[in-house]
């Protein structure tokens, strides 16, 4: 059955359901208020007979029907009521609609005459079924010597309630037709809302929708028209850095992500580098539209973390390559030379050569003694003053440092993402400068902490932006290819907020900025 007939039946059945209760207790009601306004009538009847004092009188008469009677009649026809039959304490008749029952005794018992009391209920007399009040008569000294019996028949109740509630019967038959057309009207309404697909379509479509929306290796997150989070994927979970199966939907975007995305959105297509915590991420928003109608806005996201640490390493290691080729031509020009010197026998001013030397060059002069232990770390620093060599910058590790072996290797990342985020900053703010490399490793009443401060003698940082220096996105260097900008220190923060600990800039003895890293070491991490 297809999904406008279901609609339409379902509609129209409930509808007449709600129709037939309704007419049901209307007309009940009705029948309610009818016989409660009969029953008013039938009582004031009853009651003005029993006490007119001609009839109170007439009971001591020879005959009391002769006055009775024609009082009775009277007052029946102008009530519009069956029967006005009076009788006295014993139940003989002084009047009835049928003049030959006047004498007889009443078909029922004389129940008002009998207690004293208004009687109401449905019985059967020699008229047939009807439904009737009885009210006693009194004398003038309040002796019970009579009833009068006001009724009317069941059949004429009937009749009356009839030709009332046919006028109810055709509003509620309107009504259902009515109902019937707005049914159909409003199942074609939902059938075009949705396209005019079937309830199967629909499911295999939602099953078919959530299979790709999941299994999409990029994060996809649909937004309403106020920025707000619709859906996310698997995949846009795992990059905002959200427990699988979290529901974000009603959260602004701007929550999730740290840098805004009106740009993006008032520009569809544009891409944009954005921070999900520590996580790099391309983000790129596209207009949904059906129908040359927009109905949504999808928020496309990337992972470019990887990528950003695989251009960084790219860069050194190609800083690496130059260093080397320089040494090369280095040492091959003091081999040239002590080559020279030999022959000519100066063995001293060879000698001398050699000792100028020195140790080979940047790559050995980091030694175990220098204090850094974590090797890591120290590949790191022999790397970086190769780089530094390169572009003219003097990087030296100041003497004392100390960073012991045995961290887990969650914390030797973070010890390497902060220390080469900060070493890259001091080296682009100090070009053909000194940047100096600190590291102090100590035990404190808390657990270990690990300090890591860079000087530099560059420019600085003034005080007035020392604050926002660590903000996403906030940069004075220029953009080389591949590499984002404004993002650096805010990892840094951001790593060091996650340990519990602090990163701040200062002003530096050489000149420049100090950076100072406080990256505390949580017990459950420290290995034996």
């Amino acid at each position: 059955m297809r999904l406008r007939t279901q609609l339409v039946l379902l509609q129209s059945a409930i509808m007449l359901v709600v129709i037939l209760g309704s007419g049901i207790a209307a007309a009940w009601l009705q029948e309610r208020s009818l016989r409660e306004a009969y029953l008013d009538r039938m009582i004031g009847v009853a009651y003005s007979v029993a006490q007119l004092p001609s009839v109170v009188e007439a009971f001591d008469d020879p005959d009391p029907s002769i006055v009775i009677q024609p009082i009775a009649e009277t007052v029946r026809e102008a009530s519009e009521v069956t029967y006005v039959v009076v009788s006295d304490v014993q139940g003989v008749r002084y009047s009835h609609p049928n003049a030959d029952r006047i004498g007889e005794l009443v078909s029922t018992p004389p129940d008002a005459a009998t207690s004293g009391e208004l009687f109401v209920d449905t019985q059967t007399g020699t008229l047939g079924t009807s439904w009737r009040a009885k009210v006693p008569v009194f004398s003038a000294d309040g002796t019970v010597i009579g009833q009068v019996s006001v009724g009317i028949l069941e059949s004429e109740l009937q009749s009356d309630w009839l030709g009332t509630v046919w006028i109810l019967g055709v509003c509620l038959a309107a009504a259902a037709i009515v109902g019937v057309v707005l049914a159909s009207w409003a199942a074609s309404l939902v059938r075009r809302r949705i396209y005019g697909v079937e309830p199967e379509e629909i499911k295999s479509m939602l099953e078919t929708r959530n299979a790709t929306l999941h299994g999409i290796g990029d994060g996809l997150v649909v937004l309403d028209e106020q920025g707000a989070i619709v859906l996310c994927n698997d995949a846009a979970l795992r990059l905002l850095g959200r427990e699988p199966g979290a529901d974000l939907a009603g959260t602004p975007v701007a929550e999730v992500l740290d840098a805004p995305i009106d740009p993006l959105l008032a520009d569809p297509g544009e891409q944009q580098l954005v921070l999900a915590g520590e996580r790099m991420l391309v983000a790129r928003v596209d207009r949904v539209v059906v129908d040359d109608r927009a109905v949504g806005t999808v928020l496309i996201l990337r992972d470019r973390t990887e990528l950003d640490a695989a251009l960084r390493d790219l860069a050194g290691a190609q800083g690496m390559t130059e260093t080397l080729r320089a040494q090369q031509h280095e040492f091959a020009n003091t081999l040239h030379t002590l080559g020279g010197l030999l022959e000519l026998g100066e063995t001293e001013a060879a000698m001398g050569v050699i000792g100028r030397a020195g140790a080979g060059g940047a790559l050995a002069s980091l030694e175990p003694a220098s204090g850094i232990l974590e090797l890591e770390v120290a590949a790191l620093l022999l790397a970086k003053r190769a780089q530094a060599r390169e572009q003219g910058v003097e990087l030296v590790v100041r003497p004392g440092s100390t960073l012991r072996q045995g961290a887990a290797a969650s914390d030797a990342g973070d010890w390497l993402t902060v220390l080469g985020n900060l070493v890259d900053n001091a080296m682009d703010a100090s070009p053909s400068g000194r940047v100096e490399v600190g590291l102090d490793d100590v035990d404190t009443d808390t657990g270990r902490v690990v300090t890591i401060v860079v000087d530099d003698d560059g420019p600085g940082v003034p005080v007035a932006r020392r604050a926002a220096i660590f903000d996403i996105d906030v940069s004075t260097k220029s953009h080389p290819a591949g590499l984002a900008r404004g993002y650096g220190l805010t990892l840094v923060r951001r790593v060091a907020e996650r340990l519990g600990g602090s990163a701040h800039v200062d002003d530096s003895p050489l000149g420049g900025a100090r950076f100072v890293a406080r990256l505390p070491v949580a017990e459950s991490r420290v290995r034996a």
